[in-house]
């Protein structure tokens, strides 16, 4: 798990990194947004503690520029300065928690610990997502076809007359697409569906 610093106080980066690390937390400290965005970033969980007030961009308009972006990386704000409208906007643009200094100890490490589990989830969903895709692309497009009008949930009978096909090869379909996608019951089959995107609305 990684904590990216951006800060352009000195002592005060050394310091926080030093209490962080003193928890078993990686930490890299940078004194602006360029040296940042400079530095590659690990595929871990992570999140960025970052000073409202930097020289150059602020705070507030470099989590503009990374939600332009499409760049999901928890905020954790600081500020000596902050007031309740700084703090409220940036909440409204998806900080997950905006701490004036001085701050006490463990008010950071709960709000650090908070953004990483955050990250660390949405990875993990992301990961699951994609092994789904991956699941569903392994389907013959009529198994695709038959799966999708299951989960809407109309029985092999109705499927099969609905393709012009016999409920046997509708049973076939069905089960290699169970197997394809790794389903335990057809309860899973349709959830997986739903996760897809699949329109699982019953024809009519």
């Amino acid at each position: 798990m990684n904590v990216y610093i951006v800060d352009d106080d000195a002592p005060l980066r050394a310091a926080i990194s030093s209490l962080l690390r003193s928890v078993g937390l990686r930490v890299i400290d940078f004194g602006s947004v360029p040296q940042f965005l400079a530095h590659p970033r690990e595929e871990a969980p992570s999140c960025l503690l970052l000073d409202v007030r930097l020289q150059g961009i602020s705070g507030l308009e470099f989590q503009a520029e990374l939600n332009r972006d499409g760049v999901a990386l928890p905020i954790v704000f600081m500020s000596g300065h902050g007031d309740i409208p700084m703090s409220v906007r940036a909440m409204k643009a998806g900080a997950l928690d905006f701490l004036a200094k001085p701050f006490r100890d463990q008010d950071l490490i709960d709000a650090v610990n908070a953004a990483l589990e955050v990250d660390r989830a949405r990875r993990e969903a992301g990961q699951a997502q994609h092994a789904l895709q991956a699941c569903y692309r392994s389907l013959t497009p009529r198994e695709r076809e038959i799966m999708g009008l299951a989960a809407s949930g109309l029985m092999n009978k109705q499927i099969a007359g609905q393709l012009g096909t016999s409920e046997v090869t509708v049973k076939i379909h069905r089960g290699n697409a169970m197997r394809k996608m790794q389903a335990g019951t057809f309860a899973d089959l349709v959830r997986m569906a739903e996760a897809l995107g699949i329109d699982t609305a019953r024809p009519r």
